[in-house]
């Protein structure tokens, strides 16, 4: 506030103040007349504020914060002052109950809110934000959506007409800004100053500007603009001049016009800079509406740009005008492209197109194809750099235009064969100029399509498997083969040996897994039902088993890395036991010897280990070599994570076993869902094959002690049912096979029959096989059997002889599988019988010791342990040898050995005993 408006001094202080003004000073005066202030000074300078200006002004200062970190995207910064302009919001809430909320604070709400989900939206430039940054935009973002749900009225208010709402806000500062600088000892306020009706200028203030404009013509366009502001408030100066005495008229007027000037330089600057603001501030509003509105002109309009910190990019122009476009000029173009490569802030899209750009210059300036090769290879490997992420995989439109590219490559190769590429081929000695000699680019186009089928994985990998876009993504299997063929054409006239072996690897891979059925039904004998079919059938190439034999063959003679003859080795035996094959399967397994060192091998391989033994022991299981199928599969079932083992997914398990990285890395390894082993078809393999061992050995052990578990597995499904209080029907296949197997136990071959094949089982497991009906006959045919071997172990002490008549008929077998059957078990000492021909029964020998016999047996056996542990405890205790038999310290262990010889003869004996052997001896006794 001037001194003027404040004190309201007559002439006399005025002219010697101005003097004072006037007068030089020497260089200590300030410094002493600081130090010696008045108190009529002091109290000029002091400025008294409401309350309403001081929190508006803290609230003022904050957003400006927050804008201000809004421009670079300081989400770090926006967090913390939006933090401190809440609890300022809080403090105002006596003056904001008064005077309402203020517009501007509305205003950076509904802002901070549209920017941080146009934040939000933006994936690219989420990407590239440091962590916390990200983190902080993600804790904003839940703030303000749940702090602006107290001012949805108000901002939807703002929102609808925000030109409105700016003019109220500029209008309520203008006040506030006059209002503040106002002083209370003041007799004439310049609010009220400043609100007078402009009235006609005096006479001394017309004097002045004519004056000053006849002394002044050539000014500069600042004094231009002082003019006009003396225009805008020399109306007020009448006023003033009124109150001074008509004799110093002239002189107080024309000193009321300097005070003024300096007067209004404090309070109209605030005035006139919101008025300055208000036009680029409404111009933006109605711009932003515009685009909002889509009517944004092509030519007018504002471009809208993202805030942040603008990264340094020098995009590589094209060829200016007039240049002669050669090879050479193309090719440092080119390098000029490749140098912005991997750089931060380089738009990688934008580097696709400039590739795309000089291609087509290239083309167009019949540059040879040499070049053109060039650039193809850098924009295919630009294409896989898009997603610099290793677990990233490719977005649908970069997939398309790899393949695109990649096609295209090939026509090229195969057009022109005067096209050398190769890795060793250096970048001096490349020739890509047109001339008689061939081309020669430096490239490898069978890296490209491994990297190209690595990426076909990946995109499978991260598809929900039960979408439909899953299937539209394994469509593109069929392109990617393709691709994989013609370079296979390409590379057995033009590659290297180890190259043909890699590129026969990736056919193979797309290969063993596909269950070749057109094949399958030419080796039954079935034709196509129409001729369509018939003719298609004799156009289509050879059979994916001699494709598999030829390339095969080709990787076992020619490759020299263990790896690549390991895979293929495995795949083949795949396929053959897909295909039913078991015997070549099993001796291609056994004479490669892979099980003896597979734990060398790195993961992908024993993964693909592990899915060739569950297919071999599947195939064993469908030709009915149960034993061999339950070898086959133990180690897979009991291990209890067949699914992880199978690359199929992963189980949960603690942070101290497996840490972030690790998880993803073998989320990288796991097999797409399209070449999954059903685990639920494993299983029931598994369990139905330890069944049909587990049971005649259980009962035919029934009562030994030292009996051994052939499947843990089975045994603990097996003790689970046995547990539940309630037993129902059952309902899950594991259910089914437990129920089959007490079934079978009491020699109930019917019971188990229904229990293993039934409607539910047959949707479930079987019909999953190839040939469902000769898997569902076999199966009946070992329910069959080994329950008449049950039922012989079981029942054979209750029996004196039993015909084989009957047995044939209670388990539907014919007489000679029934006599093949009891021969073997009469053989291998299983049966004590014997079989007579005429009458075809079985006599029984009744060897078989009773219940208190066994009983016996058991506590006799069990004393001769804990004798052994007895003495080998007292071993420890003297330390000394020998025990009860090193009395006299002489040859003590060797009486040890002999001791322990006479123990395993005792036990031969006792084995001999149980077998019936020494009842045979003893027949009279008995």
């Amino acid at each position: 506030m001037s001194r003027f408006f404040a004190t309201g001094s007559d002439s006399e202080s005025e002219e010697s103040s101005s003097a004072d003004e006037i007068t030089p000073k020497a260089p200590g005066a300030t410094f002493k007349q600081s130090l010696l202030l008045s108190d009529d000074e002091e109290d000029t300078k002091r400025v008294v504020r409401s309350a309403k200006d001081k929190r508006f002004e803290e609230l003022t200062n904050l957003i400006k914060t927050i804008r201000n970190a809004m421009k670079i995207r300081d989400m770090s910064k926006c967090l913390e002052e939006f933090e401190q302009l809440c609890r300022a919001f809080l403090k105002s809430k006596n003056i904001v109950d008064k005077e309402g909320i203020p517009p501007f604070y509305i205003r950076l709400l509904a802002d901070l809110e549209d920017y941080l989900n146009q934040l939000w939206e933006d994936k690219e430039g989420k990407k590239k934000m440091n962590k916390n940054n990200a983190k902080a935009l993600s804790t904003l973002r839940q703030k303000i959506r749940k702090y602006n749900r107290d001012f949805e009225s108000e901002i939807a208010a703002y929102k609808e007409n925000p030109q409105e709402s700016a003019d109220e806000e500029e209008e309520e500062k203008e006040p506030e800004d006059s209002g503040s600088s106002s002083d209370s000892e003041g007799e004439v306020s310049s609010k009220s100053f400043l609100k007078k009706k402009p009235e006609a200028p005096s006479e001394a203030t017309k004097f002045l500007k004519s004056a000053k404009g006849s002394g002044d013509e050539s000014s500069s366009s600042d004094e231009d603009d002082d003019d006009d502001d003396d225009e805008d408030w020399g109306s007020d100066q009448s006023g003033s001049s009124g109150e001074t005495s008509d004799k110093e008229e002239g002189k107080t007027s024309s000193m009321s016009v300097l005070f003024l000037k300096k007067a209004q330089d404090i309070e109209k600057p605030g005035v006139r800079k919101e008025e300055r603001k208000k036009k680029p501030k409404q111009k933006e509003r109605i711009e932003e509406e515009a685009e909002e509105e889509g009517g944004e002109e092509a030519g007018g309009g504002w471009e809208k740009v993202k805030g942040g910190v603008p990264l340094v990019k020098e995009k590589p122009k094209m060829f200016a005008k007039g240049t002669e476009i050669n090879t050479a000029v193309v090719v440092k173009k080119l390098n000029e492209i490749l140098q912005a490569r991997g750089k931060k802030g380089t738009d990688r899209a934008a580097q696709i197109e400039l590739f795309h750009a000089l291609a087509a210059i290239a083309a167009e300036n019949n540059l040879g194809q040499g070049i053109l090769v060039k650039i193809k290879f850098n924009i295919i490997a630009s294409l896989y750099d898009y997603n610099p992420n290793l677990a990233a995989f490719m977005k649908p439109d970069m997939w398309k235009k790899c393949l695109d590219c990649i096609d295209e490559l090939l026509d090229i190769l195969f057009e022109h064969n005067n096209i050398f590429i190769g890795e060793n081929i250096a970048e001096d000695s490349e020739n890509l100029a047109v001339s008689d000699q061939p081309f020669r680019v430096r490239g490898c186009i069978l890296t490209l399509v491994e990297r190209m089928d690595e990426e076909f994985t990946k995109i499978m990998q991260n598809t929900d498997p039960h979408s439909q876009e899953y299937v539209d993504n394994l469509k593109d299997e069929g392109r990617v083969c393709g691709i994989v063929d013609r370079l296979l054409t390409y590379l057995e006239n033009k590659g290297s040996t180890e190259e043909i072996c890699r590129v026969y690897l990736r056919r193979i891979m797309h290969t063993y897994y596909k269950f070749d059925y057109k094949a399958h039904r030419r080796s039954l004998g079935l034709q196509g039902e129409t001729k369509s079919e018939q003719d298609q059938e004799e156009s289509e190439g050879e059979d994916s088993a001699v494709i598999m034999d030829r390339l095969c063959k080709f990787i076992y003679a020619k490759d020299r890395t263990d790896r690549i003859r390991t895979c293929a080795i495995l795949c083949h035996i795949y396929h053959h036991a897909l295909h039913s094959r078991w015997y070549q399967a099993r001796d291609l397994m056994l004479m490669s010897h892979l099980q003896d060192n597979i734990q060398h091998a790195d993961p992908p391989v024993q993964i693909l280990y592990n899915r060739t033994m569950v297919q071999l022991g599947i195939c064993a299981f469908r030709q009915g070599m149960i034993k061999d199928a339950h070898n086959a599969l133990l180690d897979i079932q009991s291990s209890g994570r067949a699914k992880e083992l199978l690359g199929q997914g992963l189980l949960m398990r603690n942070m101290q076993e497996r840490n972030a990285e690790q998880e993803k890395i073998e989320k990288r390894r796991q097999v797409p869902f399209h070449m999954h082993i059903n685990l639920e078809l494993l299983e029931c393999v598994y369990l139905v094959s330890a069944m049909l061992l587990e049971i005649p050995y259980m009962a035919a052990h029934e009562f030994d002690a030292r009996r051994r578990m052939i499947s843990k597995q089975f045994h603990h499904q097996l003790r689970v049912g046995e547990r539940q209080p309630l037993l129902g029907p059952p309902e899950s296949m594991r259910e089914h096979v437990v129920a089959a197997s007490k079934a079978m136990k009491m020699g109930d071959w019917r019971t188990c029959h229904s229990f293993i094949i039934n409607e539910k089982m047959n949707s479930k497991v079987w019909d999953l096989f190839p040939e469902a009906q000769r898997v569902r006959e076999m199966l009946v045919r070992k329910i069959q059997e080994e329950s008449l071997r049950t039922y012989l172990f079981t029942y054979s002490s209750v029996y004196d002889s039993i015909s084989m008549a009957t047995l044939s008929e209670m388990f539907e077998l014919e007489m000679p599988t029934v006599h093949s059957i009891i021969s073997k078990m009469i053989i291998n000492e299983e049966l004590m019988a014997s079989l007579d021909q005429p009458t075809q029964t079985v006599v029984m020998h009744r060897t078989e010791p009773t219940s208190l016999q066994n009983m016996a047996l058991q506590l006799a056996e069990k004393l001769g342990n804990l004798v052994e542990n007895n003495e080998r405890v007292f071993d420890l205790k003297q330390g000394v040898y020998g025990g009860y038999f090193n009395r006299d310290q002489k040859g003590g262990y060797q009486q040890k050995q002999s001791y322990q010889r006479d123990q395993k003869s005792y036990q031969q004996k006792q084995s001999g005993y149980q077998r019936g052997g020494y009842r045979n001896q003893n027949q009279g006794n008995y």
